[in-house]
């Protein structure tokens, strides 16, 4: 039995659970009566049984939202979440760990065949980007709130190579900013995350020319600060000065941040701006029925899009051993992408609800959740 470390919010608490038995490996499934997407519903009334997600920590305040709105309509069953991080989560879902997994990065070619053998076959995982947000590139400089850069003096000073907040190009986009001859403090990621990810592989499309680096989880520019989670990230930004990282928007709230220039303009990052880039981008092809990863335009020169967003996927089977955890899971699922529960999510995270039309094409993979027959 493998125990889960318990997350640090109310009724976010991981739990043991048995890595056999919880994920189907073949068989095809019974047919269930689709939870109708509401939450409310009697199926997810009746809903019974344990499941345990494990990933992204960016996604751990809609995940209180969820679990909470979750747990009133379906007060028999038990959902818990462990916010070790996007890769963390992966790597416990592939080995049949977790019923499913939050991710800031969509399954590699390395995970999604772990995956679908976990699930019993191609067509059986489940990849969806319930949570859309901004990441914030935030910082911490006395008296500045806001500020304007582009994405290639974003990448030289998170490749180190502008260091003062008075150097010449941040002065340029920012005409009329008192800004101090103060040592600028990048601050990164320690762990494996998708949040990294996601900002690297905004850089590395946005300004090739000074961010060299290919996208990855893993922080790639050595010697820098460095903390664990975004929590740590924002805590370490927090308390110093001079500091700048890059976090998910909801997690951001008290300190300053970047609006990005786009084309001809700055774009601040709200919500509206982070869907306007997904809606607008394609979907990767050749992974699965019920998999929706998408291909982000991050160079994008569309006015009112905001490029450094995070898309957060959860991932999930269409079949499990146990009829219970089945209908648990969809009961879950169909709750979190409806609108009441996008809804709830975006009060308590400040994330971009998903439109009506992400949420039918979405619905068919929810529907296809099934006990073993």
């Amino acid at each position: 039995m493998q125990t889960l470390r318990h997350g640090s919010r109310a009724r976010i608490a991981a739990v043991g659970i048995a890595t056999s038995g919880a994920l189907l490996l073949a068989g095809c499934g019974a047919a269930n009566e689709p939870a109708p997407a509401g939450g409310g519903s009697t199926a997810a009334a009746t809903a019974s049984g344990t499941i345990a997600g494990a990933g992204a920590s960016s996604q751990q305040a809609a995940m209180e939202a969820w679990v909470a709105g979750f747990s009133a309509v379906a007060a028999d069953a038990v959902v818990t979440y462990d916010a070790v991080g996007s890769g963390g989560g992966r790597t416990q879902f592939t080995e049949g760990g977790v019923q499913f997994a939050g991710t800031d990065s969509a399954l590699d070619e390395e995970e999604l065949p772990l995956a679908q053998t976990v699930c019993g076959g191609p067509d059986n995982v489940v990849q969806m980007p319930l949570y859309i947000s901004p990441i914030a590139i935030a910082f911490n400089l006395d008296g500045v709130d806001t500020l304007k850069m582009s994405a290639s003096t974003i990448a030289k000073i998170f490749n180190k190579q502008i260091v003062k907040w008075n150097d010449p190009a941040i002065a340029a986009e920012n005409a009329g900013v008192a800004l101090p001859d103060l040592a600028i403090t990048p601050v990164n990621r320690s762990d494996e995350s998708g949040t990294t990810e996601n900002f690297t592989e905004y850089l590395s499309a946005a300004a090739p020319a000074d961010w060299t680096y290919p996208a990855d989880g893993v922080w790639p520019v050595p010697g820098g600060e460095a903390a664990q989670g975004t929590s740590g990230v924002v805590g370490a930004i927090s308390g110093g000065q001079g500091t700048i990282g890059y976090a998910d928007l909801s997690q951001a709230k008290d300190l300053g941040t970047v609006d990005v220039g786009v084309g001809a303009a700055f774009v601040d990052p709200t919500p509206e701006a982070a869907a306007a880039i997904v809606e607008a981008s394609p979907s990767v092809e050749g992974q699965g029925k019920y998999n929706f990863a998408v291909e982000l335009a991050r160079d994008t020169t569309e006015s009112g899009t905001y490029p450094v967003v995070l898309v957060s996927y959860t991932v999930a089977c269409t079949q499990y051993a146990d009829a219970a955890v089945a209908d648990t899971v969809k009961s879950y699922l169909n709750y979190i992408a409806s609108s009441e529960g996008q809804a709830a999510a975006s009060a308590n995270a400040g994330n971009a609800p998903i439109s009506d039309t992400q949420r039918t094409k979405f619905q068919p993979a929810i529907d296809a959740v099934a006990a073993a027959s």
